[in-house]
């Protein structure tokens, strides 16, 4: 059987068979040849065309990706995996109708067209020029080969097409533009007056009966939420360093070491500045013989220098140390004794003449003073490795150990807990999302595993375990008899105190003044031309004022609004658009402004309109 097998391979068919495979795997891959082969299970059938479970995982990997090079610190454990998934999938279906839509419209991008496409993008190329090297290293970085992202391209053009023809077709008439920016800018004048809720104090009461009532017909209000008592374990980096010890040699070392870097020179220069130019030798010269006649360099400074930022102050460019010039200019800066005025200095800026006004000298803090932060500083360096080793040893403990006696003993931690801890997190460690989700699934909250360890911060990583778990339940009436006391206080004094405001406002519509009404208020308090943008009066009343109806003849138009726990009533006496015979150019970016809007939401719902039209199929 070997021997045939032998034959049969050194055959001129096996070598022309391989060839074939040699050539296919150059340009498309291995997946290309094994999804060639054997059929690619689906995750979802879009008017019965597949999405592979091949695709749908590249991109899945790609969106995790994304999510968490846009956190401040990457953390897989704050990712909601189910959410992802279920946002890409419905993405890729998404995708898969608009790119029928294309073709039944029978929009296309010819093979050239891509190639000059991808030619022309930046992230392909080196030296401003197309390499095929980074071409294809890019695209695999993204999990896909040169005939898929082909493809993609192919498809997202297309789909650009009908939206850009869409976003490009929005109509915003001038007239209505006009009208939007007249209300825009309208004033109002009206007057209120406020009613507290003292004055319906008496007609409120709240008896104990009304108070189990409301109990015992709002049950879902009074809902405690599951929750549990979790014990937990907290390795800490500081903690870690505390323990570490740090000799006085050490410190005094770090010392020496630290000191020569903190203690220095800064010298305080001026200079003037001549860019370079045709006449720019002849001029440095002409400064330094005014300068060899006695002239004053901060008067040459003002009148030569095109540092106009430093020529102000007579070149004055205050105190620097080392690394602040650039390397010439510095060379000859710590060069010069102070009043000394160097020769010409060329660097990238131009030329310089520079003057040393003064020396200060830094010295470094003492021992004493820095003794405590540099033994942290060592302290918490050292404790780093220390503390992978023991979180590498932690993890093993948790995942081996169904409690955290052990993992603590051994690691010299100790066991704390908390209680009352809620889906919704609580107080530090237990406000960490990848926490709360460890702590809260069925391997931890049923089957009494330990969780993972969280690093719930940058150094510090904790394993949790349930302790007892308390389904969600009604809390009893003695808990929140009080609360629903007040809550009924307060809702019945609010309708109290709107119909007293209602009342009011019918007896001024019949014709009655402020005075007549038996309220404790002296009169109106007026406001004149105001805008929708005032600051000075409070947003609920500002806001009320501009929804009221015109006023009518000369009958205002009333209405009512809370502010914190008064009534205000508003009486509105004139509404004066704004002029926009001044704001052609406003005009004009508002109506493109909304064209766009209206265009963008044409779109969206004809792509809905697709997806809903779409026969989609989930195995």
């Amino acid at each position: 059987m070997l021997q045939d097998i032998r034959e049969n391979a050194q055959g001129t068919i096996a070598k022309i068979i391989i060839g074939l495979l040699i050539v296919a795997l150059s340009m498309f891959g291995v997946d290309a040849i094994i999804g060639g082969f054997s059929g690619e299970p689906e995750v979802a059938t879009v008017n019965d065309q597949e999405i592979t479970e091949r695709e749908f995982n590249r991109v899945l990997q790609m969106e995790r990706q994304r999510r968490l090079s846009e956190m401040q610190t990457p953390d897989p454990s704050l990712l909601d995996d189910d959410q992802i998934r279920r946002s890409v999938l419905e993405a890729m279906i998404l995708e898969t109708v608009l790119t029928q839509d294309a073709q039944r419209q029978d929009l296309a991008l010819s093979d050239a067209d891509i190639d000059r496409l991808i030619t022309q993008m930046p992230q392909f190329q080196v030296d401003g020029q197309f390499n095929r090297d980074r071409f294809v290293a890019v695209i695999r970085n993204m999990g896909m080969g040169p005939l898929e992202f082909r493809e993609a391209m192919r498809r997202q053009y297309v789909v650009n097409q009908i939206r850009g023809g869409i976003l490009e077709s929005g109509l915003a008439s001038p007239q209505a533009v006009e009208h939007l920016l007249r209300m825009q800018y309208q004033t109002r004048d009206f007057r209120t007056f406020t009613l507290t809720p003292e004055l319906v104090a008496d007609q409120v009461n709240v008896t104990e009966a009304d108070v189990e009532d409301y109990y015992q017909n709002n049950p879902g209000e009074f809902m405690q939420p599951e929750r549990v008592d979790a014990a937990y374990i907290e390795l800490s980096l500081d903690r870690i360093a505390e323990d570490i010890e740090i000799s006085e040699d050490e410190l005094r070392e770090v010392y020496q070491n630290r000191a020569s870097e903190l203690a220095g020179e800064e010298r305080r220069t001026a200079h003037i500045l001549i860019e370079d130019g045709d006449e720019a030798e002849a001029t440095i010269a002409e400064i330094q013989e005014k300068l060899a006649a006695g002239a004053e360099f901060a008067e040459l400074a003002r009148e030569y220098s095109d540092d106009l930022a430093s020529a102000e102050d007579g070149g004055d460019l205050g105190y620097a140390g080392r690394g602040v010039f650039d390397g010439p200019f510095e060379e000859t800066m710590f060069e010069l004794e102070e009043g000394e005025i160097s020769e010409p200095v060329e660097t990238a800026y131009g030329t310089h003449l520079i003057k040393l006004l003064d020396v200060r000298k830094t010295e470094p803090p003492s021992f004493e003073a820095m003794k405590d932060e540099l033994r942290q500083e060592l302290a918490r360096e050292q404790a780093v490795t220390r503390f992978a080793e023991l979180r590498t040893r932690l993890a093993d403990l948790a995942y081996s150990e169904d409690n955290l006696r052990v993992p603590a003993e051994e690691l010299g931690l100790e066991v704390r807990t908390r209680s009352g801890i809620t889906r919704d997190g609580g107080e530090p460690p237990f406000d960490h999302p990848g926490l709360m989700r460890q702590l809260f699934s069925d391997d931890v909250l049923q089957d009494a595993y330990n969780t993972e360890v969280i690093d719930v911060a940058e150094d510090t990583s904790v394993v949790a375990r349930v302790q007892e778990y308390f389904p969600a339940a009604q809390q009893p009436l003695a808990e929140v008899q009080d609360e629903i006391r007040q809550q009924l206080q307060a809702r019945r004094t609010e309708e109290a105190l709107a119909q007293l405001g209602r009342d009011l406002i019918a007896r001024l519509q019949d014709g009655e003044a402020l005075a007549d009404l038996n309220v404790p208020v002296d009169s109106w308090q007026s406001y004149q031309d105001v805008a929708r943008t005032s600051t000075e009066i409070s947003a609920p009343v500002l806001e009320r004022a501009f929804e009221l109806p015109r006023p009518e003849s000369e009958s205002p138009s009333y209405g009512l609004t809370g502010y914190q726990d008064d009534l205000v009533v508003i009486a509105l006496d004139e509404v004066t658009d704004g002029d926009v015979s001044e704001r052609q150019d406003e005009v004009d970016q508002w109506q493109q402004f909304i064209a766009s809007q209206m265009a963008q939401r044409e779109y969206l719902a004809y792509r809905e309109h697709l997806r809903e039209q779409a026969e989609v199929e989930r195995p």
